[in-house]
């Protein structure tokens, strides 16, 4: 092969087209995500396997960079330059401590609660959207967001150079309004919830001719969780774990896991193997939850109230999916409390030091609920996936976690401090009352 011929192959886009996900019907690669001649079903990015499997290898991918661009093959950008702000290759933290508490023998945190730039796995997906934005002439971005969300499109739109405008319901926790307004862009705080805001976004959206990274870019963005996927396949040394545990709040982070493992199969990077996907709802936010228990095969909206805002969508576009993947591979999907949900933060920083957010503490709950429940093997390799950091809503966990102790500077001071501390002793890992 010459060397002109390899430079074409390896710089060829991978995706052809957009395609629909009932009928099939395809279109064009421009900002579009339903299928409007057709069904109005969701588009997604259709990908060239053979093509993929010619140009990549393990090899290949541990000399890419120490980021999700790595993976440049399978995901949806044509140019040499995608917005690299060293997102993803989060650590794979082999949980011992908490695994012992649970009765596991193999248990793992994918932690994006460090991820960069703004500390949630959302920084994957949004830097593979306004990758594409840019390549598709957008100069303005724009978001519907539960907070993750637009803290990383005001990141890394300020990182690339794009204006940006976002949009989230006006009762956030504080830390996440901050965390997007340092970014400087234009917040609209809307008076109504997620799904009212998403609402807005989409006649904005027709008006504008903005790119909306999860609405007219979101066949794009959503791609960006399947890094996620691949990374937990070849940080476990090219395999597969026999059980995966992640948080559902539109679906589509559950449902591109899966393609993940799906695509590392097709090229043979990976050996196929069969692969439990249970997920992970708050009570008072649980409509794909509710459908799995009452074995339906549609999501029935609800209004959202829940401390774990982060996955507070009552009306999840990718519900459906999640159902299936949940059901083919064995697996499940449950909700817990918001007092679970503090349980589930507390239980997690104590044990492995990590500091999630309610959307975390609702998956360790969650997790905690399966195994005692009997719906997870202890004898399973289980991978739980952690999405953002707990620094982004402290509110949730004021008056739970106790008060340090206030002493002199004195010696005899510290000693009787220390005296009470050892008398009232470590709490137990017990749900709260809230």
């Amino acid at each position: 092969m010459t060397q002109s011929l390899e430079r074409s192959i390896a710089t060829t886009p991978t995706f052809s087209a957009l395609k629909c996900r009932e009928c099939g019907a395809t279109y064009d690669l421009g900002p579009k995500h339903v299928c409007e001649d057709v069904c109005f079903g969701p588009l997604e990015v259709a990908y060239d396997y053979d093509a993929i499997r010619q140009r990549v290898s393990r090899e290949t991918i541990q000399a890419g960079p120490l980021s999700i661009w790595r993976y440049k093959d399978f995901l949806p950008v044509t140019g040499e330059n995608p917005i690299d702000v060293g997102t993803g290759m989060t650590p794979l933290v082999r949980a011992n401590r908490l695994a012992r508490q649970l009765g596991l023998k193999e248990l793992y945190i994918k932690n994006d609660a460090v991820n960069m730039p703004t500390l949630s796995f959302k920084d994957r997906v949004v830097s593979v959207a306004l990758t594409r934005a840019r390549e598709l002439g957008f100069t303005t971005v724009s978001c519907a967001s539960t907070g993750n969300l637009a803290n990383s499109t005001a990141a890394i739109a300020a990182h690339a150079g794009l204006d940006c405008c976002v949009f989230i319901p006006a009762d956030l926790e504080a830390g996440k309004i901050l965390g997007t307004l340092i970014y400087n862009p234009t917040v609209m705080a809307v008076q109504g919830n997620y799904d009212q805001v998403n609402r807005l976004c989409s006649e904005v959206a027709n008006t504008q001719g903005w790119g909306f990274v999860n609405i007219n870019l979101r066949p794009y963005y959503s791609e960006g969780s399947k890094t996620l996927g691949y990374e937990v396949a070849e940080q476990l040394g090219w395999r597969l774990p026999d059980h995966i545990v992640a948080p559902l709040a539109s679906g589509s982070l559950f449902t591109k896991i899966y393609k993940g493992f799906q695509e590392f199969v097709k090229v043979g990077l990976v050996d196929d193997k069969p692969v439990r996907f249970s997920g992970a709802q708050a009570e008072g936010c649980s409509p794909i939850s509710q459908a799995f228990k009452a074995g339906r095969d549609f999501v029935t909206p609800v209004k959202p109230n829940t401390i774990a805002k982060s996955i507070a969508i009552g009306n999840p576009a990718d519900g459906i999916y999640a159902l299936d993947i949940a059901r083919k591979t064995n697996g499940n999907i449950e909700d817990v409390t918001d007092a679970e949900i503090i349980a589930g933060m507390k239980l997690l920083a104590e044990t492995e030091g990590i500091f999630t957010e309610t959307a975390g503490g609702t998956t360790i709950a969650v997790l905690k609920k399966l195994v005692e429940a009997g719906k997870i093997n202890p004898d399973e390799s289980t991978v739980v996936y952690i999405t953002g950091n707990g620094l982004k809503t402290q509110e949730a966990i004021q008056g739970y976690i106790g008060e340090p102790f206030t002493i002199e500077p004195k010696l005899d001071s510290f000693e009787r401090a220390l005296e009470r501390s050892r008398t009232l002793g470590r709490l137990e890992w017990q749900p709260v009352s809230v």
